[in-house]
């Protein structure tokens, strides 16, 4: 059985999937020096730090190491907690502004890149998301084959 060829990364693709992992790996570093080095959070156990600040980046960790288009595009969803939390603290904590403009760029090229990653690199796998028209069509035209007979 022959097994099929997985098609070479284009240099865009590259482009992106390095830019995705400088920003996941860049929040990787930054939330626990952040939050347990140089600015630990008052009020707050150790564990909930972890919980909220550094247990979803390791949700997708598996996903990217192996290299799973489908697991970048999904990671952006995570990646908008720490949009949300660096926006956030723009406002309300100008004493940690280098911090928080260390998150933002990190989650920046982190979305950036898984998104386009996951689109470059799944248009090269052949990988598509189908159309709503399309599967109504099909559902209709099978609909209507059985009406006939």
């Amino acid at each position: 059985m022959k097994t099929a060829e997985i098609p070479a990364k284009k240099p865009i693709t590259i482009k992106f999937q390095r830019t995705a992992i400088f920003g996941y790996v860049g929040l990787l570093i930054l939330m626990p020096l952040w939050m347990f080095v140089f600015a630990p959070r008052e009020g707050h156990s150790n564990g909930f730090i972890f919980a909220v600040y550094i247990l979803p980046l390791l949700f997708p960790l598996k996903g990217i190491i192996q290299d799973k288009a489908y697991t970048y595009a999904w990671a952006n969803f995570i990646v908008m907690l720490y949009f949300i939390h660096g926006l956030t603290l723009l406002w309300v904590a100008q004493d940690e502004l280098v911090w928080v403009l260390l998150e933002l760029l990190f989650a920046s090229a982190m979305f950036i890149g898984c998104t386009y990653y996951a689109r470059h690199r799944g248009q090269e796998l052949g990988l598509k998301i189908r159309k709503l028209k399309d599967d109504l069509a099909e559902e209709k035209a099978a609909h209507e084959h059985e009406k006939t007979d």
